[in-house]
């Protein structure tokens, strides 16, 4: 009861970033990132990822990601720094709306310019095929935009599932 205590007053003090302590974890927010023996970098303990410290500014970089990105601590937690390449971020989204919207436009253009018989057996299908086309592109896409931006929450899903899987 008294070490809760002590730990819970201890991380609610302002606090610089260094070596010797470890911090919450930035991408998955679940496990704790702990220093490297013998090396300037943190591991997190829950997600595996591997980040690098800038000691004078107090920021955090991931460094094993497709995405490198960088925090701020700021004593008491840590802030994105946002740090994007706003052509990169137009680029992204225009190609997913363009996933999303386009497949299902042909789609739909084709089975309106070719209707189907009214009264056929099969003159449901292309309302089915068109919300099928829609909603797997925009899964797919979503996938693809959760992995890029590394959500917190689907990164702590993603360790969870690997790890239920692993003792199995």
């Amino acid at each position: 009861m008294i070490e809760s205590s002590k730990s819970a007053a201890r991380s609610s003090e302002w606090r610089s970033l260094n070596y010797q302590e470890t911090y919450i974890c930035p991408v998955c927010r679940h496990g704790h990132i702990l220093p490297l023996t013998l090396m300037d970098a943190f591991a997190c303990d829950f997600c595996r990822h591997i980040f690098t410290a800038n000691l004078r500014d107090q920021t955090l970089r991931v460094e094993d990601s497709s995405q490198p990105t960088t925090w701020r601590w700021t004593g008491r937690m840590w802030q994105a720094a946002h740090q994007l390449n706003l052509d990169l971020t137009i680029t992204i989204w225009l190609a997913s709306i363009a996933l999303v919207v386009l497949p299902p436009s042909l789609i739909w253009l084709s089975s309106y310019t070719f209707p189907p018989l009214e009264g056929s057996r099969w003159s449901w299908f292309p309302t089915v095929w068109v919300s099928l086309a829609f909603t797997l592109h925009f899964l797919f896409v979503t996938w693809l935009l959760v992995e890029h931006y590394q959500v917190p929450l689907y990164v702590a899903g993603k360790v969870r599932l690997r790890q239920w899987f692993g003792q199995r």
